[in-house]
């Protein structure tokens, strides 16, 4: 994949992050970092400079004569941290991030760190990066580990005097954190329709929440998306069965609107992430014709503003799987037996599937809870406001993995029950639940609960609805 002008896009940030596809720059774009360190190296001997010729946060007014020494001091003393090692993956998606934010100009960096970045991410030679230290204005700790790891390079410093806070002042991490989740909520996203389709054949539900009047009546680009999509699952599948009732349960009568909702969230999340990975948040920031600026433009609360809202679209959106899941349980509305046991007298069926539904829930609507509502001040007062991206980009993380779970409950669910009645379409993706749909006793569902979750992100494709 070559980097250029255009930037890097949320796919491209994934297929780096998970598949390891190596990144270059145009001749462009390496004449840009090149041209933008010596326009740095230019201005900073006329003025005094935040992070190269003075110290940094509470010692913002310290002037520093050592560049070397504090090229060192910075990256050394920000790379403390603490926590679990973030996976390798994630440390890949923040490089990528720092690599497309660095190539939009105006960091200052030196072409030999540039390069150095490069060669690290197509390496994969990547330091420990522990999880705590960030708190949404920058990802300090996270990047100063990797600076000190080009500082300490085994063939020399592949860092120059005044990289240190060109280098650092970024949210990559927590961008890279919410890139990667909303790539793999948009899979999720898809998924759910399809399995919904399910939940209604099951129910013999009434296909009117999803007509071209609904559209009409939720002017949401969203909405829109759910009815048009529901309408061709149910089309490829050949559902003409009369509805059973005039008005379905929420978690199918209402799915345009509550599912509709995480579309367009995913969307706004989508685009800010974008924009901020292909940004220059520098503190300060360089231009040939502007001069040095110093700015607050690394804090990330459009950040966490898009992902905490997207979080709360998807607890709305998950709301109402929940409820299709334990409408499956009811014989009133499945015509088979409750929990859709085997029908010995007592048998609990999938009653312990809801259990885990309702478990991912709790786990999204904690998930959901704002970081970005509470602050500190730190640094001596110089900095009095945190967004607390980092954590809620994180929490994205986590989210995906429960929204997966509370599907996957919903796909085991709906398919049994189609199983029971004799009504399951031929649909080849849930070959892998076969066997397990065969054996209705009691028994522990735990593997084809596991099986229906590696299924869920292949459902995606049958929805061909954009």
């Amino acid at each position: 994949m070559e980097l250029t002008s255009a930037g890097l896009r949320i796919g491209d940030i994934a297929r780096i992050a998970l598949s390891r596809e190596m990144l270059s720059v145009t001749t462009e774009v390496s004449e840009r970092v090149a041209s933008g360190a010596a326009v740095a190296e230019r201005l900073s001997a006329q003025r005094p400079v935040y992070g190269r010729s003075t110290g940094v946060g509470g010692n913002r007014s310290v002037p520093v004569q050592d560049p070397d020494g504090q090229l060192a001091r910075v990256l050394r003393s920000h790379a403390t941290s603490l926590g679990t090692p973030r996976d390798a993956t994630r440390v890949r998606a923040m490089i990528a991030v720092r690599i497309g934010q660095l190539a939009a100009g105006g960091s200052g960096l030196s072409r030999t760190a540039f390069d150095a970045l490069l060669e690290l991410l197509n390496t994969d030679t990547l330091p420990p990066v522990l999880e705590r230290g960030s708190i949404g204005t920058g990802d300090l700790s996270a990047l100063a580990t990797v600076g000190v790891a080009l500082l300490d390079h085994p063939d020399g410093p592949r860092v120059q005097p005044g990289d240190a806070l060109a280098l650092i002042s970024s949210n990559a991490a927590a961008i890279g954190d919410a890139a990667l989740a909303i790539h793999r909520l948009e899979t999720l996203t898809r998924a759910a329709v399809p399995i919904a389709s399910l939940t209604l054949r099951a129910v013999h539900g009434n296909v009117e929440p999803f007509g071209p009047a609904v559209e009409r009546a939720t002017p949401f680009r969203g909405a829109h998306r759910v009815c048009a999509g529901m309408r061709q699952v149910l089309d490829d599948d050949g559902y003409a069965d009369p509805p059973a009732r005039i008005q379905d349960p929420f978690g199918l009568r209402a799915m345009p609107q509550g599912h509709g909702v995480l579309l367009d969230a995913l969307d706004r999340a989508a685009g800010t992430v974008h924009a901020m990975a292909n940004a220059p948040s520098e503190n300060p920031v360089f231009d040939e014709h502007s001069g040095i600026t110093h700015h607050g433009a690394f804090h990330a609360a459009y950040l966490a503003n898009a992902v905490e809202g997207l979080l709360g679209a998807l607890v709305q959106a998950a709301q109402l799987g929940l409820g299709r899941t334990t409408m499956l349980a009811s014989p009133g509305l499945t015509g088979a037996s409750a929990f859709l046991a085997d029908g010995t007298p007592g048998a609990s069926g999938t009653m312990l599937v809801e259990l885990v539904a309702a478990s991912a829930m709790a786990a999204l609507r904690s998930l959901a809870a704002p970081a970005s509502a509470g602050t500190v001040t730190l640094s001596r007062g110089l900095e009095d406001d945190a967004s607390f991206a980092s954590v809620s980009a994180r929490g994205a993380l986590d989210a995906e993995q429960a929204y997966r779970d509370l599907l996957a409950a919903e796909l085991l669910t709906a398919a049994r029950a189609l199983t029971l009645t004799g009504r399951m379409p031929r649909w080849s993706q849930l070959a892998p639940l076969q066997a397990g749909l065969a054996r209705l006793e009691d028994r522990d569902l735990t593997a084809d609960l596991q099986a229906a979750r590696q299924v869920v992100p292949d459902l995606a494709h049958r929805l061909r609805v954009r």
